[in-house]
């Protein structure tokens, strides 16, 4: 079916910020006197949502320090740091491309929503979406409400929709949304734990176009 709306999350995915949130995590492991680190390969099999969850398996435990907490303490690291962060090395020729072929395109992630406007604008994208949608604080939950929400407000048919992402939880969050998925591997989560889903998996954010422009083709 024709494709109208493409949902984009963002980290990860259109913004390379995954050796920075590794870094991140071994940072606030130190700094919070914990003994282990992770390589890429580790961090990509622990990260997930809910970001709780994905503490925990990295170790953290919360009756030493709250959630709250590390989040704020991670958050104080990252955020400054993600100014140097470039965006995935296709992700603007994609983004074009899918303009230029009369596609909607919009960001969910669960970044809070200044933090999304203001790394968009640093990297000179910020008007390839007709808007954004983050969430108001720090803690990174769900991203269905804001989808459903939307999709609500905008009267798009989910059936003509198609989320793009790095992670199974943006395959769990198209599922609640009634769109269709297509995940990068070259984000948080590696091919083989995305496979797992049994949603398509692709190499780069080019091969994602081709996919959705071949269904438009089609039609």
């Amino acid at each position: 079916m024709k494709t109208d709306l493409v949902l984009w999350d963002w980290n990860g995915t259109l913004l390379n910020d995954v050796s920075l949130c590794l870094d991140a995590l071994n940072r606030l492991l130190a700094r919070f006197g914990y003994s282990q680190r992770y390589d890429l390969d580790g961090y990509r099999k622990i990260f997930g949502f809910p970001v709780e969850e994905y503490y925990l398996r990295a170790g953290f435990d919360f009756s030493r320090n709250s959630f709250d907490e590390l989040a704020k303490s991670y958050m104080a690291d990252y955020t400054p740091a993600s100014v140097a962060c470039p965006l995935t090395d296709d992700a603007r020729p994609t983004l074009d491309r899918l303009h230029q072929a009369g596609l909607r395109q919009v960001i969910l992630s669960a970044s809070p929503i200044d933090t999304l406007q203001r790394q968009t604008a640093e990297r000179g994208v910020a008007d390839c979406f007709d808007t954004m949608l983050g969430l108001g604080d720090i803690y990174a939950k769900s991203k269905v409400e804001l989808g459903l929400s939307y999709l609500e407000r905008s009267g798009f048919d989910p059936a003509r929709a198609v989320m793009i992402g790095d992670s199974t939880h943006d395959y769990q969050v198209a599922r609640a949304l009634g769109v269709e998925c297509i995940l990068y591997s070259g984000g948080h989560q590696s091919a083989q734990v995305l496979a797992a889903t049994g949603a398509p998996v692709v190499p780069t954010l080019t091969a994602a176009a081709d996919r959705i422009l071949a269904g438009q083709a089609a039609n």
